[in-house]
Parts: structure tokens; sequence; C-alpha cells
């Protein structure tokens, strides 16, 4: 996926309370270890005895191609940044050139507020007034809680308007297993499995086109397991997801000493892959997005999944990703 890349200028930095040094919260419980970016709420660090499970990032270099953050209101693209609802157009400003585009929300540069802080978990408020071509404010809540099982990120986002407001819901974390893709892929050490039933077709700009296609037997078919990355280039978005006993879909990724897993709860009814071919330098198919969403691409436009939020409604999603031990 084209992301916009570059992070914002460098902030001031100061001394805060509790566990936040700075712009960032850092918790820890267990073998597990996390930041969180006050700018934009992103993930910006997730390890497990030490190793890295998300591709990490830093201000001011990052986050670069959409590292960590989340996206709101809503995620993915909106086709040439244009789209209409209940009777009226707007127009967002296109931040994705290559596409024509505009790309993953409106929240990764705005500063969040901490409201509950502890060693293992932090949560951040953000009061979105709008903006012209989204004129529906929002309260945003998004906790990050570590345990023995891993990260568990909880947002929430409430209508505080007067009128409903099209909302659509997602988060970008690249998972890592430590050495680039590319390499165990060549080697045939890189393993993905998801539970994903079709595939959705796109044109040229990554806009969709028709309905959802089956994965079966072709070659976005990730069910089985141990399936081989292999020269597979993934940047496409999946639904019709199998869950488990507790509705959660997972993908997994898995090299020669561990593996990385990342599930999505009820409501979060589709995922963009993207194996990182589109990025250079030794950014290239170095990481696998996994992209929790609630709605696909161009949802403003089409409708398909798009959430519409009464006035004072809530809604509510879980997501989180964890390390397993390969036996």
């Amino acid at each position: 996926m084209i992301s916009r890349f570059g992070g914002l200028p460098d902030r001031e930095r100061h001394e805060g309370k509790g566990e936040q040094v700075g712009e960032v919260f850092e918790l820890r419980a267990g073998e597990y270890g996390a930041r969180v970016d006050r700018v934009g709420a992103g993930l910006q660090a997730l390890t497990w005895r030490e190793r890295d499970l998300v591709w990490p990032y830093t201000r001011p270099e990052g986050p670069l191609a959409g590292q960590g953050q989340v996206l709101a209101p809503w995620p993915n693209r909106v086709a040439s940044g244009r789209y209409a609802f209940q009777g009226t157009e707007y127009r967002l400003n296109v931040n994705d050139p290559a596409t024509g585009s505009a790309i993953h929300g409106l929240v990764d540069g705005v500063e969040w507020s901490p409201v509950e802080e502890s060693e293992e978990a932090v949560t951040l408020r953000l009061d979105f007034p709008g903006t012209p071509g989204y004129p529906f404010p929002l309260e945003l809540t998004i906790t990050y809680r570590l345990g023995d099982a891993g990260l568990t990120v909880t947002a929430s986002a409430r209508n505080t308007g007067t009128s409903h407001a099209p909302f659509g819901l997602g988060f970008h974390p690249y998972l890592t297993l430590g050495t680039p893709l590319r390499d165990l892929a060549e080697r045939g050490e890189a393993h993905v499995e998801a539970g994903i039933g079709s595939y959705q077709p796109t044109d040229s700009r990554m806009i969709p086109q028709g309905d959802p296609v089956p994965v079966a037997g072709g070659v976005f078919d990730l069910r089985a397991p141990g399936r081989a990355l292999g020269t597979t280039v993934l940047d496409t978005a999946f639904t019709d997801l199998d869950r488990d006993g507790e509705e959660r879909a997972w993908v997994r990724l898995s090299g020669p000493e561990h593996r990385v897993a990342l599930w999505s709860g009820p409501g979060f009814s589709w995922l963009q892959l993207f194996s990182s071919d589109t990025l250079g330098g030794e950014l290239h198919r170095a990481n696998l997005a996994v992209e929790p969403m609630t709605c696909p691409p161009d949802a403003l436009n089409s409708g398909r999944d798009l959430i519409v939020l009464a006035p004072r409604e809530c809604v509510e999603r879980t997501f989180g990703i964890l390390a397993e031990q390969l036996t």
C-alpha cells in the first residue's frame, strides 16, 4: 500500500509524569513491552523477549508508510478525495498523489490527551472537531494494554455532533520477524496464515471494482497452515473472515524461530495485507502490514460496511497482537 511518508516536524520534548517520556508512553507487562505515541496515538513499538513484533518507529524519523497509525475517520482510500453523504458532497485533501486519493483518515498528526496511565496500559482521547471535508465532530478514545496474552487495543468513537456521521476505523501495524521478509521468503522460511474467505478486486488506483471474490484455490488463498509467502505480492483487502470461539479473526506470520499473530474482534470485518513491495531501499518487502478495518477502501462512497453514527451514539472495536513460540 502506498501511504504517506515522513513524520511531523520534531516537537518540543518535556518530561511528563508516570510512564510518559516526552511524547511517548512506555508500557511493560511480563515479557512484553510497548511504546505508544501521543501524536496520532500510534503504536511506536511492541516487543516480546526484547524482539520486535512490529516494525518500530521514532520521531522525527517516522512514522513511514503509515507505521503503527490509527486510521480514522476512515481507513484506506477515498477515491479522488470526494464523497457524498445524505445528499451533500464533500471534498478531502488528496494526500496520495500516486492514486489520486485521500488516504488513512485525519488523526495521525494530531496530539491526543492521556486519560489514564499505568505500567501496563495507557488510554488516550481526541476531541476531533471535524474539518471542512469531514464536518462531523467525534470523541475518539484508544486504550493500549499489555498482559500475558500480548497487546490488546480497544478503540471507541462517539458522535458528539448534532447530525449523523459516516465513520470507519482501522489500524496500520507492520508485523515483523526481525529479519526482512524478502530474505526469509527466498529461503522458504516466511509463512502467512489467514482465515480469509474473499478478496476485493481493485482498479489501478486501488479503488474497489465489483464484489469481493472467493480466494479458494487462488494466489490469495492463505487459509492453509504453513502457507509459504514465496513471491506472493499483497496489497489487498480481504473479507469473509473465519473466526474462533471468541469471535476473533487471525493472521499469523511465522519464521524459523517464532510467530507473530494479530487478531481482530467483531466489527473488524476487513483486513488489508500489504507485503511492502512498493516501498524502496531496505524497506522493500521487509515487513507485512496487517490492517484491521471496519470497512473496505472507498467505503465513504460505496457505503459497504460503513458505520453511520447517530448523535451521541458510540461504537467500540478491539484487536490484539501477540507472539507465539514455535514448537
